[in-house]
């Protein structure tokens, strides 16, 4: 399954047509979904005695503790993991996602997201050259004592390049999880109108889920809230228009097998 989805993979790279890459990357999402069904409709039918496959638990590397991006970084593989079936926990530097899943699901994950993270990355590096975000300001709120009185007032900043990528790279995470979920839906659906196996296969997903969810109740040690998920920085629209325009063509980088993804981009 993993080297039919690397095949995808690479003929989602070798096209310039960015509808057919579109399509290859949503096949190879699809073929994902579809072995992942088949394995959750497998394990139901396993015997006592045979080796049935659970949920395992995963570290990811995102990047060492301090380094810029890493909250983008993070929030595009969370928004892969989450069309995949796997659960995530992160750390507060979002430096380290501890992934819970099967096994083949957070394969899947690692490879999407690598070679997805080098594209977007290449893209908001594209925008950024091209200065279209230097139209756009931002609102500070100013606060300013007079006399007795704190006084707040809004100013108006140009956009730092900084916030500008920030903003960019978030809502191109957000279109690919978007895309990558309706993939799988889509999938799903299929699987479940077939009338011989129809309830079949809708207990065994019902099924898997629970499991994933009891492991994860049980395995977790997170505690707070993660806050890498908004551009603190402030909002520019013209950066997330932008960013969600480069995820809905956005086709996979060069990947000889999934299961030999990195998990970060080179320094």
């Amino acid at each position: 399954m993993l080297t039919r989805i690397g095949g995808l993979l690479r003929l989602a790279e070798s096209t310039d047509n960015s509808h057919e890459g579109d399509a290859f990357m949503a096949a190879a999402q699809r073929l994902a979904t579809a072995a992942s069904i088949d394995l959750a409709v497998a394990r139901a039918h396993a015997a006592g005695g045979q080796r049935r496959d659970t949920p395992t638990q995963r570290l990811i590397s995102i990047g060492e503790p301090g380094k810029k991006g890493l909250r983008t970084y993070a929030k595009l593989f969370l928004a892969i993991a989450a069309a995949n079936d796997v659960q995530c926990d992160i750390a507060q530097t979002s430096a380290v996602v501890y992934a819970y899943g099967f096994g083949g699901d957070i394969d899947v994950c690692e490879a999407l997201y690598t070679s997805l993270l080098i594209q977007m990355v290449r893209a908001s590096d594209a925008y950024i050259r091209s200065g279209e975000y230097r139209s756009e300001t931002t609102v500070r709120t100013r606060v300013e004592r007079r006399g007795r009185r704190r006084v707040a007032t809004e100013v108006r900043r140009p956009v730092a390049g900084v916030t500008a990528r920030l903003n960019f790279q978030l809502a191109y995470a957000a279109r690919i999880g978007q895309r990558l979920a309706d993939s799988k839906s889509e999938t799903e659906k299929q699987a479940v109108s077939v009338p011989e196996s129809s309830t079949e296969t809708a207990i065994a997903l019902r099924d898997k889920q629970l499991e994933l969810k009891d492991y994860y109740r049980e395995n977790s040690q997170a505690r707070g809230t993660w806050r890498g998920a908004r551009a603190a920085a402030g909002h520019v629209s013209d950066a997330q228009r932008a960013g969600d325009r480069a995820a809905r063509t956005a086709r996979l980088s060069n990947t000889p097998e999934l299961s030999v993804a990195r998990k970060q981009l080179p320094s």
